[in-house]
């Protein structure tokens, strides 16, 4: 008879003594593996940490230095210098201006109470001063889109055309709009003739500057889109530019046209029409009460056309 024999006591504690060891060296490999982790994650961290000038424990960083004071203080003296240089050599100072204040007071008190039966005689006068505004900002407009697009210098490549033209827009910048009307006056006479042309000279110098700069920050996307195709230098223009300028254009047209009812209300003096020549005539006679109801109903006017002129644009742009 054959009886299977059971493994005995001892084979079992030599089995189990076998791989007791095994287990507990995985154990321990695990961890002094995640000993040494997390020393060497302490060790990089106790090394990055400093301490800052205030005590307290943060990162060791390279802060940058803090901006020198010194150029602020020497762009003060400069213009502290410069203001003063310019005092001096116009003769212009604090006691003169104290000196003329009685005056100026006295002036006020003429102007005071406004003379309102004036009203009906400055009417005809105001509105021929708006048509001039308008007639000239818009001239001046038109002949500002050519030379615009001739100014700038990502649509005109080249230099020998964008150059010349912008010298010639600064040089029509440089001549101020009561010199012009004084000019014209001589050329056309009196009337408001002279007046309109120089204010269209004026429009056309301010609104072609704003313009061109304008152009020059488009996208050129959309231009160069439109070359690839084979489209013509005037649909580039008119799909490719004008589409991204007419806002900004009919922002500045706007603009030019409030500082011209401001312009116009001056040119005047030297004979060129509109409300300037009654500003001419009543302080030539001391009539200062007159000359404040041309300025209340100028003012009132400039304030209509801005109102009118921001809510035109919200609606437009």
């Amino acid at each position: 008879m054959h009886t299977n024999p059971r493994p005995s006591t001892d084979t079992k504690a030599k089995a189990g003594a076998n791989i007791a060891p095994s287990a507990d060296a995985h154990v321990s490999t695990s961890a002094d593996t995640k000993t040494n982790t997390n020393a060497y994650t302490n060790a990089n961290i106790n090394a990055s940490l400093s301490t800052n000038p205030s005590g307290q424990a943060g990162f060791n960083q390279n802060w940058p230095q803090a901006p020198s004071k010194l150029r602020h203080y020497l762009t003060a003296v400069i213009i502290l210098l410069l203001l003063w240089g310019s005092a001096v050599d116009t003769d212009a100072s604090w006691g003169k201006l104290i000196q003329g204040s009685p005056n100026m007071l006295d002036l006020l008190r003429e102007m005071f109470p406004p003379k309102w039966s004036y009203f009906d005689n400055i009417v005809p006068a105001m509105l021929e001063t708006i048509r001039m505004a308008l007639i000239g900002t818009t001239s001046g407009a038109i002949l500002a889109v050519p030379v615009a697009l001739l100014c700038a210098s990502n649509l005109s490549r080249s230099a020998w055309i964008y150059q010349p033209v912008r010298f010639l827009l600064n040089l029509v910048r440089t001549i101020p709009d009561l010199l012009l009307a004084a000019i014209f006056v001589a050329i056309f006479g009196l009337g408001p003739l002279p007046g309109i042309m120089a204010l269209t000279v004026f429009s056309f110098g301010l609104i072609a500057k704003l313009t061109y700069e304008a152009l020059e920050t488009i996208d050129r996307g959309p231009l160069e889109a439109m070359t690839a195709v084979g489209a013509t230098p005037v649909q580039r223009i008119a799909f490719g530019v004008v589409p991204q300028i007419q806002a900004h254009f009919i922002s500045y047209v706007l603009y030019t046209f409030e500082i011209n009812i401001r312009a116009a209300a001056v040119l005047g003096l030297v004979g060129a029409g509109g409300i300037g020549h009654y500003y001419e005539v009543t302080l030539g006679f001391l009539e200062y009460d007159k000359t404040c109801m041309i300025i209340l109903f100028t003012l009132a006017v400039v304030l209509l056309i801005d109102y009118a002129s921001t809510k035109l644009r919200e609606k437009l742009l």
